[in-house]
Formats: structure tokens, C-alpha cells, sequence
């Protein structure tokens, strides 16, 4: 194989590489840093806001928050990203599915503990919250 053709089968495979890659610039890597946020500390707070489809659609905002036992957290949807739902990991809460504009979803949350939940329809592409409750 002669340095020519050395290099054209290399530009060959980089260029390969680079169209498989194309749109992953935004994907959602699991276990990285951007899956478990600073939690936001709402404690003090009787009621608590969460945005189902926020950033461009597909994320809980906040997605990471600490709060007293006996706060009510409501789950609004912004109407983007498509019908989204709020399900708890353990089985504590479940809303509907929905992708209505300012459609509410409670839950009060009486006791200690961590609630990890998604929305399954999303879940794949890192729409996932988390909930610690303390006393």
C-alpha cells in the first residue's frame, strides 16, 4: 500500500466516523454529569414547582430537589416535547400521560426519603427527576 492510498483510505474512515457521529452532540450519555445535577434546596417551602418539558422538551426542571417531609411537590407540563407523564421508580406516585399545557400533577410528600421517577416515554433520552425528602 503505497502513502497515498494510505491516506485516502484514512480520510476514508475518518470522514465515516464523523457522519456516524453527526446529531450526537446533544445526546444524553447515562451516568454522566449531567444526569445528576446540584440538587436545588426548596426546604422551607410548603408547595414546589417542577416543569414537565423543559429545556427543549425532555427534561424535568428542576430535575434534582431537596424538600421538608410534608411538602407538595405539582408537576405543571409547558406543552412541549410531546405527552409526558411523572412515574415513580418505586411506585409512590403516577400521573397520566398528557401533553396538555398547564395540565397539574400533585404529590405530597409525607415522609423521608429519596423518590427517583421519570417520564417513560422519555426516559431514554434522560428525563429523569429526583426528589430527596428530609425531615
Amino acid at each position: 500500500m503505497t502513502d497515498r492510498t494510505r491516506r485516502e483510505a484514512l480520510a476514508a474512515a475518518t470522514a465515516l466516523a464523523a457522519a456516524s457521529l453527526a446529531g450526537c452532540a446533544d445526546a444524553v450519555i447515562p451516568g454522566g454529569e449531567e444526569d445528576n445535577p446540584e440538587p436545588t434546596d426548596r426546604t422551607g417551602e410548603e408547595r414546589v414547582t417542577v416543569a414537565v418539558g423543559a429545556d427543549a422538551g425532555f427534561a424535568f426542571a428542576p430535575a434534582n430537589l431537596v424538600v421538608d417531609a410534608g411538602t407538595t411537590v405539582v408537576w405543571e407540563w409547558t406543552g412541549a416535547g410531546g405527552a409526558h407523564n411523572v412515574v415513580d421508580r418505586g411506585g409512590a406516585f403516577e400521573s397520566e400521560l398528557t401533553g396538555e399545557e398547564g395540565h397539574v400533577f400533585e404529590h405530597a410528600f409525607g415522609e423521608a426519603g429519596v423518590f427517583e421517577y421519570v417520564c417513560t416515554p422519555h426516559q431514554t433520552r434522560g428525563m429523569e427527576g429526583r426528589i430527596e425528602v428530609v425531615e
